[in-house]
């Protein structure tokens, strides 16, 4: 067993204003099963980043551990060819017979070692990469959010592979899989980082309970802060007052004063101010306390959706309804029958390539929604109300470019609005000032759900709306749907999240 120290660390990337890390110090066991925690944009991925040593910075980290780091980045050339032939290249001195055994572990055929790597799922590329990673010796692996664009089945097989293994930091937001693989917590807080032992459950549990008494606290010294504030002005206006008496009496009003009461005046207003001055001293202190209290506070903002009623029942019918893609060996699925009524919250779920994000382009297009034209085909029944207005989340963020201000002209959004939703997501003023492009991948998708958000619909249709989206945020996102309730279909490979949305699951 090593250690990971970290002293005195600061970090800004070239041209920022603010810093990602300020002072950072903590340590951490090479033989631990880590899980790193925080919001969007906080730094999770550049703290990857620096141990692998692609960033100066200023501090120090010293550990005796070698760092390998998922997802491995691959040319363009490597994607065209079979993973055997170039994990070698990715990872020196790899060995195919332990990557064969590492793809047995996670239930994986070792062919697809030897087809395109650009060929096969997003599954089965995720498979073979952790299989390199974990097919060395002694080193300390960080694991950067192994499970986004997988089904439900692949995050199973990848958190029981994981809760197998020790020795790595993983960075996720998906609370089951956190549950089951760690058995420690690496937290960056608001204002300050923490290191625990448990898991993501256990974690929450502790700062719900935190919060709870700094707020408690907090309760007290805002009271205390209040009489110390009214004491303090009575003291200051009585020895104003009091100064202002020392020199000059009336000699009839005031006959029982004489020149020599000046110096008793002005001792007793002396020991008043000095009583003022420790009032303010105790008054900064308490007002310093509360602000310690509060730094880590989680409240998130209360966020808003404004749902239309539909005058009909249902919004959505399909009935044996088949759709394939032209020249296609098998359709993407055959018989799919349902309707999407107001109130319904409908999950679409089933293996990736199964067709669910193809069914919510058509949708898409059947409602007079302009997207790209898909070369399928179709038969059975697939319609939608007429004049339905619907709210789409695209699970691609590729195509976001530009200032925030460029974005809302081109999406027609109320600037303003559209800002003060970001900021409920946690944005930070200084991600105003950057272009869309240099954000972080969960900055992205927050910008398509906050765009959503602001968009007034009958029905609402997200293909993996959380996707790189932190637990904060999610948490918040549940909480909105609870509360507002609008007529949804979704996919979203999250199953704590399709536990608590979801008032039905279709499977694909």
């Amino acid at each position: 067993m090593a250690q990971i120290n970290v002293a005195d660390l600061t970090f800004a990337y070239e041209g920022s204003i603010d810093n990602t890390f300020e002072g950072v110090s903590f340590s951490i066991d090479t033989d631990w099963k880590l899980g790193f925690i925080g919001r969007n944009g906080k730094g999770k991925t550049t703290f990857l980043k620096l141990l692998m040593g692609n960033y100066s910075y200023t501090g120090a980290i010293t550990t005796p551990a070698v760092f390998d780091y998922f997802p491995y980045e691959l040319t363009k050339e490597q994607f065209q060819m079979p993973a055997a032939e170039f994990i070698e290249d990715v990872k020196g001195q790899c060995e195919l017979w332990r990557v064969i055994c590492e793809l047995e572990q996670l239930s994986a055929d070792t062919e697809i070692l030897y087809r395109p790597f650009t060929a096969l799922s997003p599954g089965e590329q995720t498979k073979i990469l952790l299989a390199v990673l974990f097919s060395g010796d002694n080193d300390f692996l960080l694991i950067d959010e192994p499970t986004n664009h997988l089904d439900q089945e692949s995050r199973e097989i990848v958190k029981h592979y994981l809760a197998s293994k020790k020795s790595f930091i993983l960075v996720s937001h998906d609370r089951d899989l956190l549950d089951a693989c760690i058995d420690h917590v690496l937290v960056l807080n608001r204002r300050t980082i923490e290191v625990q032992s448990g898991n993501f459950s256990s974690w929450q549990e502790n700062k719900r309970r935190k919060d709870q008494f700094a707020l408690t606290e907090n309760e007290k010294h805002r009271k205390e802060i209040k009489k110390l504030k009214s004491a303090a002005a009575q003291a200051s206006q009585w020895a104003d007052k009091n100064e202002s008496t020392k020199i000059g009496f009336h000699p009839v009003k005031e006959h029982d004063r004489s020149i020599a009461t000046r110096a008793y005046i002005g001792a007793k207003t002396k020991k008043m101010q000095s009583r003022v001055k420790q009032m303010k001293n105790r008054l900064n202190r308490k007002i310093k306390e509360r602000e310690g209290l509060l730094a880590d506070l989680e409240e998130p903002a209360a966020l808003k959706l404004t749902p239309l009623s539909y005058h009909k029942e249902t919004l959505v019918n399909i009935r044996d309804y088949s759709l394939a893609y032209q020249d296609a060996d098998s359709p993407l699925f055959t018989g799919l029958t349902f309707q999407l009524q107001r109130g319904d919250r409908i999950a679409l779920h089933g293996k990736n390539g199964c067709g669910k994000s193809t069914l919510l382009k058509i949708l898409l297009q059947k409602a007079g929604v302009r997207t790209a034209p898909l070369p399928v085909m179709e038969s059975g029944i697939c319609e939608t109300a007429s004049g339905l207005i619907i709210s789409y989340v695209n699970q691609d963020t590729s195509g976001l470019t530009g200032t925030i201000s460029e974005y809302c002209t081109k999406q027609d959004l109320d600037k303003s609005l559209f800002c003060s939703v970001l900021k409920q997501l946690d944005f930070d003023r200084v991600q105003f000032l950057k272009n869309i492009e240099d954000y972080s991948e969960g900055q992205k998708k927050k910008i398509l759900l906050a765009e959503s958000l602001l968009t007034p619909a009958h029905l609402y249709i997200w293909d993996e709306p959380l996707n790189y989206i932190d637990v904060f945020s999610r948490m918040q996102v549940e909480e909105l749907l609870l509360k507002f309730r609008p007529a949804m279909l979704f996919v979203e490979h999250d199953a704590r999240f399709r536990r608590k949305i979801a008032t039905r699951t279709i499977e694909l």
